[in-house]
């Protein structure tokens, strides 16, 4: 495969996981807030799956980034 080519699929990987994640935290936010509960028990589990959602997003982009890195230098 051209160079090119894995860069752009590299670079369209990293859209595409933002826009997951982004609509998997809504998801779950909706989900979480739908619950008869007051908000002082809801905000632990809304920061808890925030935190985890972007934390597993950032690994993966750091990996997608450090792939990309190591294309452009070969």
């Amino acid at each position: 495969m051209k160079k090119d080519t894995i860069i752009i699929i590299i670079r369209w990987t990293k859209r595409l996981l933002a826009l997951i994640a982004i609509l998997v935290w809504i998801g779950v936010i909706v989900t979480i807030s739908k619950e008869p509960i007051p908000f002082s028990e809801q905000a632990p589990y809304c920061m808890g799956s925030t935190m985890i959602i972007f934390m597993l997003l950032s690994g993966l982009y750091r990996a997608l980034g450090y792939w990309e890195k190591r294309e452009l230098t070969e």
